[in-house]
């Protein structure tokens, strides 16, 4: 047998030999990188639904607010919307209310993490007056009063 031979024979794939574990090799390292894309995708799938779920129910709690009802019930739809783990607080600015809904990421990742989102909606109070329909908000949205000229 050649020197050159018995050189290549006793490398792996050298003179058309089958590299034997490469494969298992490259999978066992590209794995963990799969595996953690996957759960961070998970993740962020995850803050997105709750995101809009605490969006829906901070304007349907602000909604509810506006027409009249007291802080409980409040945060009684809230909490049907968004789940019983999501807390709400109501603050009144004048005649605007808001409402402020605030919950934590679930699963796993949200277990691990101190991840919490809030969502805030406002709505403008029904008034009983005469004078409240006067008003113009401070936003500086304005409203016609009275017949267009």
């Amino acid at each position: 047998m050649p020197p050159a031979a018995a050189i290549a024979r006793g490398r792996p794939g050298a003179a058309g030999e089958p590299c034997r574990g490469a494969v298992t090799a490259e999978f066992a390292v590209a794995l963990p990188a799969v595996l953690l894309l996957l759960v961070l995708l998970l993740a962020g799938s995850a803050a997105g639904v709750t995101q809009l779920r605490l969006e829906e129910a901070a304007r349907a709690g602000a909604r509810a607010l506006a027409r009249g009802d007291d802080a409980a019930a409040v945060d009684g739809i809230v909490r049907r919307l968004a789940g019983n783990s999501a807390a709400s607080a109501v603050a009144s600015d004048g005649e605007w209310l808001s409402v402020t809904v605030s919950g934590r990421v679930p699963g796993a990742v949200g277990a691990l993490l101190p991840w919490t989102l809030s969502a805030r909606a406002w709505a403008r109070g029904e008034s009983s007056g005469p004078s409240g329909a006067a008003r113009v908000p401070r936003t500086g949205n304005f409203q016609l009063q009275g017949p267009a000229a």
